[in-house]
């Protein structure tokens, strides 16, 4: 893949660079009831740690005004006061954060907006006395606008907007713009991406030049009732799509491997490798696009929707955090369960820094099997997860981190 621009300042050149380094430790600095907690004030007092953690990009919970509480019904996109806190105490956080070289990554929610006022059929779909005071034409015609069918599946109960009108484009692109230069965001992550055609994700991508962005493109793995299949091609190939729809300039959360990982720790381990020997995720395919993770505010915290097992987490960062694909980290792991588990996932941090692992590094599974799981990456580091004893041959290796259920070495 070559790059896309060809001066030092393009913006999506810089985005190509970052995601060819593929050295990134994202953290998803926020749960279901950050909202509680005067959250821009408590962000601001961890943003050292997560420096010297080794974070380089944080994803905060989506900043504008918004009808819910936790941000993901917007209104008014160029309102920064939301129940996370004021305007100011965000600016002073993003400033913080700029002090230890901690990218910011803004929640984009763009799939659907709250109206302000009634209009055809009595719906709440026009966006009236406010910045970007679209009509109905913005909402789509299946969810009571007067657009365009949308792109993508519908987001239920609110107006979901059309973004095949010229005017939405150019008016998200101007917001993107000014969350990105003016407000001080340099990384996005696109919330509900299956909502509508990821050429639109490119578009306000090559629009606004966030340096790295992710998007959450999730649906549900292949069960017979609640048995998870062993293959999950066709689940991390739509992701895959997703990502070539946009152009290959956004990562992808990997919900293919969550859900494998997540049963395989309970003692089917097997699950680890995929019927051509490599891991069975969207990291498998194409690790460079690949943002591996356990947990994020749906899938865990107080909602719970799909939650990885809770006595199980370390041996899942051991997983994640030595393999390739980019990494992100939970904020209730990090900060919530305790400082053993904090200073564990630091030291796999460390170790996946220091032995030069990144999103591309080479990867040879040893053994997957019920209770165990080996595989050495990058030819220097060799790790294990499950409850049967394992080390690697060779005095060479050496014992770096170790845990329940978990151990790494390296050369």
């Amino acid at each position: 893949m070559g790059f896309l621009g060809t001066t030092d300042n393009d913006g999506v050149q810089e985005t190509q660079i970052v995601i060819r380094n593929g050295r990134e430790i994202l953290l998803q600095a926020f749960n279901w009831e950050s909202r509680k907690h005067d959250w821009w004030r408590n962000l601001e007092k961890k943003v050292p740690d997560m420096a010297k953690s080794g974070i380089t990009s944080a994803w905060l919970p989506p900043p504008t005004n918004s009808f819910s509480p936790e941000g993901y019904l917007p209104q008014n996109l160029y309102s920064l006061n939301s129940s996370y806190g004021s305007e100011a105490l965000l600016k002073d956080l993003l400033k913080k954060m700029k002090q230890y070289n901690i990218r910011p990554m803004a929640d984009i929610v763009i799939n659907h907006r709250v109206g302000t006022t009634q209009g055809h059929g009595g719906k709440y779909n026009r966006y009236d006395w406010i910045p970007l005071s679209w009509d109905e034409r913005a909402v789509t015609s299946c969810t009571g606008g007067l657009g365009n069918r949308s792109t993508g599946d519908n987001f239920n109960g609110v107006p979901n907007i059309d973004h095949t009108q010229d005017f939405v484009r150019k008016d998200l692109i101007g917001w993107l713009k000014w969350l990105r230069y003016t407000v001080g965001f340099q990384d996005f992550r696109f919330d509900f991406a299956r909502g509508y055609s990821a050429k639109y994700v490119k578009e306000y991508i090559e629009g606004a030049k966030p340096i790295f962005t992710v998007g959450e493109y999730w649906d549900s793995c292949n069960y017979k009732g609640t048995y998870l299949d062993y293959n999950q091609d066709s689940h991390r190939q739509r992701i895959i799509n997703w990502i070539d729809g946009t152009g290959q300039l956004s990562t992808a959360f990997d919900f293919t491997t969550k859900g494998i990982l997540q049963e395989a720790v309970k003692g089917q381990l097997w699950r680890l490798r995929d019927a051509q020997g490599k891991p069975p995720g969207v990291m498998g395919w194409w690790p460079s696009r690949a943002v591996t993770f356990l947990d994020n505010h749906d899938t865990g915290s107080t909602q719970g929707h799909w939650p990885f097992p809770s006595n199980h987490v370390m041996e899942g960062y051991a997983y994640i955090l030595t393999h390739p694909g980019i990494p992100s980290i939970f904020y209730d792991h990090f900060y919530d369960w305790g400082s053993a588990m904090h200073d564990q996932i630091v030291k796999l941090i460390n170790v996946r820094k220091e032995q030069d692992i990144q999103s591309r590094s080479s990867i040879r599974i040893l053994e997957a099997k019920a209770n165990l799981y080996a595989a050495i990456i990058g030819e220097k580091l060799c790790m294990k997860i499950g409850g049967d004893s394992w080390c690697p041959t060779g005095s060479e290796w050496k014992l770096v981190a170790h845990g329940h259920q978990y151990a790494v070495w390296h050369k």
